[in-house]
Order: C-alpha cells, then sequence, then structure tokens
C-alpha cells in the first residue's frame, strides 16, 4: 500500500526543493531523497501528519522544539565527550544517540536527533553537521569532513574541541576586558547627563537673583544643559540615526574594511584586538593544517573565519601566491598588521614542514599576550574613567560655584 508524501529537501546548491512523491514508507522518500542528490529536511504525510527528520523523538523536550539551537558553551561539551566516546571505541551512531538523548538544551536535542536521522540514514557526519550551519561552523564540518577520510576522526574531534575551549576562552578574556569600560562609559554618561538635564536647570532662577555677570563657564554650562533638556528628542535621534547609517555603511564591503582597519588602529584597544586577531589567525590555521585539511582550503576557512577583512585580505593574497606556487610567507612580510616575529615562523615553518607546529606556538604566544594585554587595561581604564569622571563633574559644580563666588568678590569690594 502506497501513501502520498510532501516533502521538503536541500540540494547541492543548499536551495530548498519541495514537492510530491508516492511511496510506501518514510524511509523510502527519505532513499528517493538521497538518490536524487537531495539533503531531505521534512516529509509530510497527506494526511497532515508531519514527520520531521530527527524532531520526533519520545522525549517531550523534542516535541517543543521547533529548530535547532545551542547555548554557550554546549557545543564544546559536545565535541569533548563525543571525542571520548569514540575514542573509548562506542560506534558513533550509538555514541550520538546517547548524546542526544543526554542533551537538556531542547533546541540541541533537536538538532543532534536530526543528526542521528540522517546518519542511519547513510549520510556521513560531515553531511548530517552541514545541515545545521547556525551550531556547526565551516571550520567544525571541514575538520569532521577531514578526520572521515583519515581515518582519525576521534583525534580530529579532540583537536576540534581543544581549539573551541581555547577560542571561548579568549572570548572571554575579550569580554572581562570589554565589560569594566563600557559599564563605567556607561555611568559616566548617564551621571553627566542626570546634572546637566535635571540638576542645571534649576539653579536659573538663583543665578539670576544673584545679579552678577555670569562667567563664562557657567554659562556655557547653562546653554549646553537647556539645550539637553529642551532638545533631548533630536539629540536621540540624532544618535540612533547616526548608528543605524553607521550600521548600513559598515554592512557595505568597502565600509566593512574601514571599519576593521580603524578598529586595529584604535588607541589603546587597538594593540588587544590586534593580537586577539592574530591569535585566531594562528589557531585556526594551525588546527586545519593538523587535522589534515588541504592548505588551500584551510586558508579559505581561515580567511572567511577571521573576523577581520584586513586579515582576510592578507589571507587571500598568501593563498593566490601558494596557488601560484610562490612561498606562502611572501604577502604575510608585506603586510603592516603581521610582525616580523610572526612572518620569520611562518617561514621557517614552511620550509621544515613544521608550519602547524609553530602557528599552535604563535596562537599560545598571542594568547599570554592578550591575558597580560587584558590585565594591563584593567590597571589603566580605571584611573583614566576616574578622570573622565572628575574633569566632568568638577566642570559642572565649578560651572554653578563660580557666580557664587564672583558675588562674595563684589560684596567685598563694595
Amino acid at each position: 500500500m502506497t501513501t502520498k508524501f510532501k516533502f521538503e529537501a536541500r540540494d547541492a546548491a543548499g536551495k530548498v526543493v519541495k514537492g510530491s512523491v508516492t511511496a510506501r514508507t518514510q524511509a523510502d522518500v527519505v532513499a528517493d531523497l538521497r538518490r536524487r542528490n537531495l539533503q531531505p529536511i521534512e516529509v509530510t504525510k497527506s494526511s497532515g501528519l508531519l514527520a520531521l527528520f530527527g524532531g520526533g523523538g519520545k522525549d517531550s523536550k523534542r516535541g517543543r522544539a521547533k529548530r535547532s539551537s545551542c547555548r554557550k558553551g554546549e557545543l564544546e561539551v559536545f565535541t569533548r565527550q563525543l571525542a571520548t566516546m569514540l575514542g573509548a571505541g562506542i560506534p558513533m551512531l550509538e555514541a550520538l544517540e546517547i548524546l542526544a538523548e543526554q542533551a537538556e538544551n531542547p533546541g540541541f536535542a533537536f538538532c543532534l536527533d536530526r543528526v542521528v536521522s540522517d546518519i542511519r540514514s547513510g549520510s556521513d557526519l560531515s553531511r548530517a553537521l552541514e545541515c545545521h550551519k547556525a551550531i556547526f561552523s565551516h571550520i567544525y564540518v571541514s575538520m569532521i569532513r577531514a578526520g572521515e577520510a583519515s581515518g582519525q576522526l576521534d583525534n580530529i574531534l579532540t583537536r576540534l574541541a581543544e581549539y573551541l575551549e581555547a577560542s571561548a576562552r579568549l572570548r572571554g578574556e575579550i569580554k572581562s576586558a570589554m565589560t569594566y569600560p563600557v559599564v563605567s562609559l556607561f555611568l559616566v554618561v548617564a551621571i553627566a547627563s542626570f546634572l546637566m538635564i535635571v540638576i542645571v536647570p534649576s539653579f536659573k532662577s538663583v543665578f539670576e537673583s544673584l545679579e552678577v555677570e555670569l562667567p563664562a563657564l557657567t554659562v556655557l554650562i547653562m546653554d549646553i544643559a537647556f539645550f539637553m533638556r529642551d532638545f533631548w528628542y533630536l539629540m536621540f535621534g540624532a544618535m540612533v540615526g547616526a548608528f543605524f547609517a553607521l550600521k548600513a555603511v559598515c554592512k557595505t564591503p568597502k565600509g566593512a574594511y574601514v571599519r576593521d582597519s580603524f578598529i586595529l588602529r584604535l588607541p589603546v584597544f587597538g594593540v588587544l584586538f590586534k593580537k586577539v586577531a592574530l591569535s585566531r589567525f594562528a589557531r585556526t590555521f594551525s588546527t586545519l593544517i593538523k587535522s589534515g585539511v588541504p592548505i588551500l582550503g584551510a586558508m579559505e576557512i581561515v580567511s572567511d573565519t577571521s573576523g577581520n577583512l584586513v586579515i582576510s585580505n592578507v589571507v587571500d593574497g598568501a593563498r593566490d601566491s601558494v596557488r601560484n606556487g610562490d612561498s606562502l610567507s611572501d604577502p604575510f612580510a608585506d603586510s603592516t598588521i603581521f610582525p616580523p616575529m610572526v612572518v620569520k615562523m611562518m617561514s621557517i615553518g614552511e620550509r621544515s614542514g613544521a608550519l602547524d607546529t609553530l602557528l599552535e606556538k604563535i596562537a599560545e604566544f598571542y594568547d599570554q599576550q592578550v591575558e597580560a594585554e587584558v590585565k594591563g587595561l584593567t590597571a589603566l581604564i580605571e584611573p583614566i574613567l576616574i578622570s573622565v569622571m572628575g574633569v566632568i563633574v568638577g566642570g559642572i559644580v565649578l560651572a554653578v560655584f563660580l557666580p557664587i563666588f564672583k558675588l562674595q568678590e563684589k560684596l567685598a569690594g563694595g
């Protein structure tokens, strides 16, 4: 007995294809789609009963999830656990089923259920993961594919877990470095705005009753305060408009390049961001090469995941150099972003065949540099922000008291 099914699948180009087919079972539909080089997303019986791949588990938490999602730290733990289980000799499908059952996040459980279903239907792990780009990045899938080709998937997963954990640690250091100045700056702006909008205008009647000529600083502060009080909506609208305009400009290739170049040249923070970018470049490149990804493919992934267009352009130039049979390190030497020490180590690694090892050493070096830079910035930013706060609040207070001092001088002289 045959049944009519409606299906939704993804072709080799990533385009979603919809249609209907008559088959005996859902498994027959899946097999037919795979023979046509289509990756099934969902199959619906004509009766309306929906069969989502991997979404129909018995556990109620899967029923609540409608899409794949991943919480912070969840992917690192999953990768480490999968590497450990495969290293212990547990079959991959069984390991994935265990991890899917243990997943506490419904969205991640939904994702793993779909991966298990795809593998059970004959798909490779890399192809199954590739359908969930929001969770499994290009570098993740490429390393899994390299592990499948080399037969060392457990070792590749271990390297991948180490890479993800190191990247998460680096992000945490950056977050800790940025949190304090951002919160402090917000407080400075909030306090200054409160003084200017609420407190300073209330002194107008007091100054008028003094019958003295107001000092230039007081006049300036009063004018700014009344402008902020009367036209706050214009200021707010201008800031919002400037934010969205800047965001639109940064979406263009030229605007994004200018933004990334400006970030690397920022005072104080530019050095930190540059070291973070170099650490990320070296660690990603090292991990991919060590995992067996071909160097041209590795450089393409490094370019896509660098997070900075300036570095991405340098990597693209180096990739073209390698493709043409030239040296890998020469384009990096011509760049002002990569320090001579990094270029020299890459050149040595290229000649000795130990490029992955030296890149890993570079990543470790810059990780230590970033940690030291974060501590130094925290110690430097605190007195700077206190000084800025003192100048702003002190200037407002001085502007308020100057007329009173002037009145005292007038009375003393009179």
